[in-house]
């Protein structure tokens, strides 16, 4: 099996293991319970580690039963202040991936890792784009709906992503968005300002570029749908490609090297950044 035939999710190695909708919530849950047994040793009740970690006492009970994931920055904060040797910082980057959707888990571990980072989306703003309103109403949109833990879990985990916005060094980004999408209300207006504004924020910053294909462009080279092109820090360059819930991620250098180039012609076919803003 070659590197672009292999599945998204399949594990690359044994450090890689793949995380099914089971396993991602056992996981949590025993997180969870050495979040618990952890607090009690050291004498603390919920709302005293949630002072400690800015979270409230029924968010502390829902991170210890396993219906919330806690951010990796509150993870370091908890292993110090819970004085856990280390125990869930180890557990840190398996919990993060756990808060995911199983078809984008795999695509997260590179998204943690790129240096560069570029994205065409077709039906609505890029996760990394998002306001959490704007989050909660395109979840909110899924059918079958997901129960709400879940919903509150992935959109935690979509908060978390942002933060490849401000790491140093910077992350080199660049988004091409449809018209249309800009023009879908999920929600109300109220939400939809919030999220225009953001959208103006970020394509202001030095290493981010955002441009918007109008629907009335003639000519259209992402037809075939939405994908996002990574490159890692060790060099390695992934095209990564999800529809209905269905993802692939394509390591195959001829493979990513067509959806570069295509990628290249439909930000020719965009308006500027400057004229996108």
């Amino acid at each position: 099996m070659t590197e672009e035939d292999r599945p998204a999710g399949e594990p690359e190695d044994d450090d890689d293991m793949e995380l099914d909708d089971d396993s991602a919530n056992g996981l949590l849950r025993s997180f969870g319970r050495q979040v618990q047994a952890l607090r009690i040793r050291r004498g603390m009740s919920k709302a005293e580690l949630g002072a400690e970690l800015s979270y409230s006492q029924s968010q502390i009970g829902s991170i210890e039963i396993g219906r919330r994931v806690m951010q990796s920055d509150a993870i370091d904060r908890a292993d110090a202040v819970l004085d856990a040797g280390g125990v869930l910082i180890a557990m840190k980057e398996q919990v993060e991936r756990a808060g995911f959707p199983k078809f984008f888990r795999d695509a997260r571990r590179y998204e943690a890792k790129a240096v560069e980072l570029h994205v065409y989306a077709t039906q609505a703003v890029p996760g990394l784009l998002q306001t959490a309103d704007y989050m909660q109403g395109v979840i909110r949109m899924e059918r079958p709906q997901p129960p709400a833990h879940v919903m509150e879990q992935h959109i935690t985990s979509r908060l978390e992503r942002q933060k490849l916005f401000d790491r140093d060094p910077a992350v080199s980004m660049s988004f091409v968005v449809e018209e249309n999408l800009l023009r879908r209300t999920f929600g109300n207006l109220d939400m939809m300002r919030e999220q225009w504004e953001r959208l103006l924020e970020l394509g202001r910053r030095h290493h981010i570029e955002l441009q918007v294909m109008p629907t009335a462009c003639a000519e259209h080279a992402g037809m075939d749908g939405p994908f996002t092109l990574m490159e890692t820090d060790q060099g390695q360059r992934i095209a990564y490609v999800e529809v209905q819930r269905v993802s692939r991620l394509h390591t195959d250098r001829k493979h990513v090297r067509e959806l570069e180039l295509k990628y290249g012609i439909i930000r020719a076919q965009a308006l500027s950044p400057s004229a996108s803003l």
